[in-house]
């Protein structure tokens, strides 16, 4: 008997065994009553008809056993059915033939009655949605009338550049807050979180991207509110040497004492040394005279002191110094030192006019220079001719400023005239 219910089960199609899993459980009970199959069909009947999709099914019952026939829009809605029948008291068995309708019309009503009913719901909301809309661009043309004024952002900003930065960052958020107003009124704060989540996600993959040019931006800003140098100082980046033209949002850009564009970018001065030649008005000089072995350094240092006290453009305080670098084999090294104000004299000038003047009054004090030493084969001595005497001093000439310095000056004003919009130094730098 059993191997008869084995080979009987095995026969079954995968169809029926799929419908009998889903069949009810429970003790059948032995009696049977037409007025209970009854009462289940009805039971069924009512509780279809309250449901979309089951126009279409009708519901026979005998003998508890349930048979549901005729289509639904889907297999799903099929399927569950079987679910819901089995949950009704007195079913012993569900024969589902629901099958999937292929009628075109039955298939396409339900889409376009969701679609009437979106539509009307749409126009339902359009006046809120009007009234959100209006009300959040109130606002956000508020923050663009506040950004479009000067005062307080000329005001607050140590540079236009700065200003324009909290031009934009007022813009923003009141964007913002025009965004989030209409979004509250429709009641739609929950989309504000994904719309945020998904700039986040966007904004740190370009922040990857443009990683180099965001540091520049952010050293622009530190250096518009620093501002270690002024328009045409003479500084020293990273090796680079020359007069500034501009600071742009991105780079500074040098001219060289030869006439070169250096574009350091913004990132690399902020982190830099920056050494500035024309901050400070006094400056000093050195040079450095070398003395034959056997002379006195120090009637050598009180000489050249003397000469540089004869000349008018040197200051007093602070005044000129020398000191004995080394003492070498054949000669004597000593160095001097010197200040003056670089924004009246130019100072490569005034160095020149300093070795001139020291080298001349060493010369009339009978103290020479160092020479050469070489080792010569002597032929017959001829009649020595007589050392001629020693030349006078040239006349102390008033350095001015050179006409180099004053030359690049002139090309870092016209070029500055041209791009004044884009320099980040239209202001007086602070001093640090």
């Amino acid at each position: 008997m059993r191997l008869i219910l084995l080979l009987a089960l095995l026969a079954l199609p995968l169809p029926a065994l799929a419908q009998d899993a889903a069949q009810p459980e429970g003790t059948i009970s032995v009696e049977n009553s037409l007025e209970e199959d009854a009462a289940i069909a009805v039971r069924i009947r009512e509780i279809i008809r309250q449901l979309d999709g089951y126009d279409d099914v009708t519901v026979y019952v005998a003998n508890g056993i349930v048979t549901l026939r005729g289509t639904t829009l889907d297999a799903a809605t099929a399927s569950a059915l079987n679910g819901l029948v089995s949950r009704v008291e007195g079913v012993v068995a569900i024969e589902n033939e629901v099958e999937e309708t292929t009628d075109v019309v039955e298939r396409l009503t339900p889409a376009v009655e969701r679609l009437r009913a979106r539509t009307m719901q749409f126009i339902s909301f359009l006046p809120l949605m009007l009234i959100a809309v209006v009300a959040g661009l109130l606002v956000m043309w508020f923050g663009f009338f506040i950004a479009r004024r000067k005062n307080p952002w000329d005001r607050m900003a140590p540079n236009a550049f700065i200003a324009d930065i909290y031009r934009q960052i007022t813009r923003l958020f009141f964007v913002v807050m025009g965004v989030v107003l209409a979004l509250d009124l429709l009641n739609l704060t929950a989309l504000l979180s994904t719309i945020l989540g998904a700039a986040g996600i966007v904004g740190l993959a370009i922040g990857f991207a443009v990683r180099d040019t965001v540091e520049n931006f952010i050293a622009s800003i530190m250096l518009s509110m620093r501002q270690p140098f002024r328009p045409k100082d003479l500084v020293e980046i990273e090796g680079d040497t020359g007069h500034v033209i501009r600071l742009t949002s991105r780079a500074t850009i040098l001219l060289s004492p030869d006439g070169n564009h250096i574009r350091i970018p913004n990132a690399t001065v902020f982190k830099a040394r920056i050494v500035n030649f024309t901050r400070n008005d006094e400056r000093r000089f050195t040079f450095t005279l070398g003395i034959d072995a056997n002379a006195d350094p120090a009637e050598a240092q009180n000489i050249i002191l003397a000469a540089l006290a004869e000349l008018p453009f040197l200051l007093t305080t602070p005044g000129p110094s020398t000191w004995v670098e080394e003492v070498g084999d054949s000669n004597i090294t000593i160095i001097a030192a010197a200040w003056v104000k670089q924004h009246e004299t130019g100072l490569f000038m005034a160095r020149g006019e300093a070795i001139r003047l020291a080298k001349a009054r060493l010369e009339e004090a009978g103290i020479t220079l160092p020479e050469p030493t070489y080792r010569l084969i002597t032929q017959p001595a001829e009649t020595a001719k007589p050392a001629p005497a020693p030349e006078a001093a040239p006349a102390v000439a008033l350095p001015v400023r050179d006409e180099e310095t004053q030359e690049l000056e002139r090309i870092v004003d016209a070029e500055r005239a041209d791009t004044q919009h884009k320099d980040l130094l239209a202001h007086e730098a602070p001093q640090e």
